[in-house]
């Protein structure tokens, strides 16, 4: 059993990765702006902390084994600025090891094209910080790893019949890239516990 600090534990995806992990009888601090909104589990602590300023969940880094950050630059109007903030606050609180769960603009297509150029739009800014935020991390001195979900992540099934790739988009027999918020969760904690991917960025997603 570990200790977690998970950042982010009332999001779509943050929410899935704080039931797998209570499931698997893991201590989790779960951490939100608004605490009142994450769910209760056996073993979990729900806390409030602003994954941007690192003085306000440091304490609780300090005594996890391991820090999950399920944060995405959504809220402001300024991703690369937002998601900067957010990867400098985990540097900041030198966790033991960290997670940051990323963004599949951080990857390239199978023909080495990157994925944020192949974006719509409204999807550029975000990538782009998720993107620095991972440069953020990859120079620092912390135990990292950035798990990147497929192009389209939902809420769906526990099944478990996944793919871990590297920094190739991942898609299925179809050409559709995607992984349920579930299966991405399992992979998260997957990953925190058997820690094969530290010092590198790995994505999620169905080839079947």
């Amino acid at each position: 059993m570990m200790k977690i600090l998970l950042l982010g534990a009332s999001g779509m995806v943050g929410s899935r990765i704080l039931a797998e992990a209570a499931e698997r009888g893991h201590e989790v601090i779960a951490a939100a702006r608004s605490p009142e909104k994450i769910a209760e589990f056996p073993g979990v602590t729900a806390v409030k902390a602003d994954a941007h300023d690192a003085s306000t969940f440091a304490s609780y880094a300090a005594e996890a084994d391991l820090v999950i950050g399920a944060v995405s630059p959504r809220n402001g109007g300024d991703a690369l600025a937002e998601a900067t903030a957010y990867a400098k606050a985990l540097i900041a609180a030198k966790p033991k090891r960290v997670i940051m769960v990323g963004g599949a603009g951080s990857l390239s297509l199978p023909d080495g094209t990157p994925v944020v150029d192949v974006l719509p739009p409204e999807y550029v800014a975000e990538a782009r910080g998720m993107k620095a935020a991972w440069d953020l991390l990859a120079q620092s001195d912390l135990k990292w790893t950035v798990l990147a979900p497929s192009a389209e992540i939902a809420p769906g099934e526990l099944t478990g019949d996944y793919t871990i790739g590297g920094t190739t988009l991942l898609s299925d027999n179809k050409g559709k890239s995607h992984i349920s918020a579930e299966d991405f969760a399992d992979a998260v904690i997957n990953e925190a516990e058997m820690k094969t991917l530290v010092g590198k960025l790995a994505t999620v997603g169905y080839t079947g």
